[in-house]
C-alpha cells in the first residue's frame, strides 16, 4: 500500500472518530491523551536518524522498519492536528515510496540520494509551516551507543 493511500485511508476513518470524541463531555476521567505535536515531530527526527544509520549500516530489515515507523509518525500528525496542510504530509509520499523502493532493492547509493531528498522535504515543511529554525540534515554521528545498526550475523 502506497503512503498517499495509507493517508486518505486514516483521514477517512479518522473523521468518524473525532466527530464522536467531541460529543462526549470531557472531564479529567475520560479526557484522551494527545501527544503535544513537537512530541511526535521529535519521534519522527528518531526515526529519521535511525533510518539514516540503517540504510547506511544496509540493515534493510531495521531500514525498512524505521521508514514505517517515520510514515506512520507523519500520519498521526496529519491526522492529530488539522494545522498541518494534508498537502505537506502528501508531498513526502513520493520520497518515502523511492526510499522504500531501494530498501527493498537493498540499493545503498540509491538511498543515500533519496535520504537526502527526504531530508531536504522534511525542511521543505518546515519552510512553509514558519517553522524554518527548524532544520533537519542527514545525521553525522552514530547517537545510539545501546543499538546495533548493521544487520544480524554481521560482526
Amino acid at each position: 500500500m502506497k503512503f498517499r493511500e495509507l493517508i486518505g485511508i486514516l483521514l477517512v476513518g479518522a473523521f468518524p472518530l473525532t466527530a464522536s470524541a467531541q460529543s462526549v463531555t470531557k472531564s479529567p476521567a475520560n479526557e484522551q491523551y494527545l501527544p503535544r505535536l513537537g512530541d511526535i515531530m521529535n519521534n519522527i527526527q528518531l526515526r529519521h536518524i535511525k533510518l539514516s544509520f540503517a540504510g547506511k549500516a544496509q540493515n534493510w530489515e531495521l531500514a525498512a522498519y524505521e521508514l514505517r515507523q517515520l510514515r506512520a509518525g507523519l500520519v498521526e500528525a496529519a491526522v492529530m492536528y488539522d494545522g498541518i496542510p494534508v498537502t505537506n504530509v502528501a508531498t513526502m509520499t513520493a520520497p518515502i515510496d523511492s526510499i522504500g523502493d531501494a530498501i527493498a532493492a537493498k540499493d545503498g547509493k540509491r538511498f543515500a540520494k533519496l535520504f537526502s531528498e527526504l531530508t531536504v522535504g522534511c525542511n521543505g515543511c518546515h519552510q512553509s509551516m514558519d517553522r524554518g529554525y527548524i532544520q533537519i540534515r542527514v545525521p553525522t554521528e552514530q547517537p545510539f551507543s545501546n543499538q546495533v545498526f548493521p544487520p544480524r550475523g554481521t560482526p
